[in-house]
């Protein structure tokens, strides 16, 4: 048996029963709320000021486009670790022979380790405009504090700041006020698909559908749910507690549509801004989140700048350690090693190695100066190769009832799930003909 597994089992609570001592606060946001966080990494805000600047607010309506469908895979996701006490990873090499699984868990670690690198290089630029040092160093810098605050704080410290990070968010709401907004013609190109027949919005509106559903998102909340589960001293996997059924699935349910609405929400908020005023100003073309914050300095004015870059920092400082520890739980799960944030260093080495060198090597592409615009086209093929496997894999897994037992998908999460799965191949599919 993987020894991460053995744990006594608590006695089971009443149903409804509150975890005693947890704060209502931390009791409604949790693993939901910190992956959807995650998800505005400084990539995507690159990936979404870019499309702002390029098709204005042409493209708004995809945000809303895309959250049900989000929220629906995250909610799988999670419902898999709450109800099994296991990670994806782990119910996914019930399913799929060893030969289809580690390939798949080696492209999503080289696709995280790439977006972590593409990360720590916006982070440095971002902050190398605020104080006068290098950018690369500055990454370093950041890529260490990510490094010893995962392996040498637990688990139940650790994941309180990361829930407080997710506050950063906020900014990208605030930077609006900055600027002067048409609320009619925003709200009738966000309900209002204005598809454009041309390569250059195809590929873009890829982009951004692979920026909202990742693979690593659905390895780190399912993950997380196992974590918060093991952390509590009632909380068990729901097949063998069945009555904590109807307060964990509510919760899961609102915590994830939480986490997904601030994460497509904010997304909005930033496509929205660099339409009113990059687009808007006749800037079409971005490289990076700090070219955009640096961009906004003279068309909307230095307090929206100080807001952009400071979100840049909060939010690449939530989202690396979740790149990193989604790909450190989809190794360990995938191998039966010792795993969790909450184990000490000594007791689960080798789940700690993949986190240290997914960080590691993220740093050295900092510091080797790669291009972080190219390393994340490759970063998106590679996980649009990762992502249809694993939708449909966990899809196959969360409607068997000897993975979920009682608790297998309802009809409605159930073609959602699927159409999401359609959905993304038909995106990669676009991505490599294009």
């Amino acid at each position: 048996m993987d020894e991460s597994l053995r744990h006594a089992a608590p006695a089971e609570p009443a149903a409804g029963a509150p975890v005693p001592g947890a704060s209502r606060f931390a009791r409604w946001l949790g693993p939901g709320i910190v992956t959807g966080a995650s998800d505005d990494d400084p990539s995507g805000i690159g990936t979404y000021a870019q499309a702002g600047a390029q098709f204005g607010t042409g493209m708004l309506w995809v945000m809303l486009f895309s959250f049900p469908l989000m929220a629906v895979v995250q909610i799988i996701s999670a419902r898999i670790g709450r109800v099994t006490g296991r990670g994806l990873a782990a119910n996914l090499a019930h399913l799929m022979p060893r030969m289809l699984l580690v390939p798949l868990m080696g492209l999503l670690f080289v696709a995280n380790t790439i977006n972590i690198g593409a990360d720590l290089a916006a982070m440095g630029a971002a902050a190398a405009l605020l104080v006068p040092v290098p950018g690369p160093w500055l990454a370093a810098g950041f890529g260490a504090v990510s490094v010893l605050l995962q392996v040498l704080v637990p688990y139940s410290r650790y994941v309180r700041f990361l829930q407080w990070l997710t506050l950063s968010l906020l900014v990208y709401g605030a930077v609006l006020f900055a600027v002067p907004v048409p609320w009619g013609q925003v709200l009738h190109d966000a309900l209002v698909p204005g598809i454009q027949w041309h390569s250059a919005y195809w590929a873009m509106l890829v982009g951004v559908l692979g920026t909202t559903i990742s693979p690593y998102l659905f390895f780190w909340q399912s993950a997380q749910e196992v974590e918060e589960q093991r952390a509590s001293p009632v909380d068990r996997p729901l097949r063998s507690a069945p009555r904590q059924a109807e307060r964990q699935l509510h919760r899961v349910e609102v915590d994830t549509l939480l986490g997904m609405a601030v994460s497509n929400g904010v997304g909005f908020c930033i496509m929205l801004t660099a339409a009113l005023t990059l687009n808007a100003h006749g800037v079409h073309d971005i490289d990076s989140a700090a070219s955009a914050a640096e961009a906004l300095r003279p068309v909307a004015g230095g307090w929206a700048f100080a807001l952009f870059t400071l979100g840049i920092l909060g939010t690449g400082l939530l989202a690396i350690p979740v790149l990193a520890g989604s790909a450190g739980y989809a190794a360990a799960e995938c191998f039966g090693w010792r795993r969790g944030l909450e184990r000490p260093p000594a007791s689960a080495m080798r789940f700690y190695a993949v986190i240290v060198a997914a960080t590691l090597l993220g740093v050295a592409m900092t510091l080797l100066h790669f291009n972080p615009m190219k390393a994340l086209v490759v970063a998106a093929v590679l996980n649009g190769a990762a992502a249809v496997p694993v939708l449909a894999a966990m899809m196959v897994a969360a409607s068997r009832s000897a993975v979920m037992g009682e608790f297998t998908l309802g009809r409605g999460l159930r073609w959602t799930g699927w159409g999401a799965t359609v959905l993304m191949a038909l995106a990669g599919a676009v991505m490599l003909f294009s």
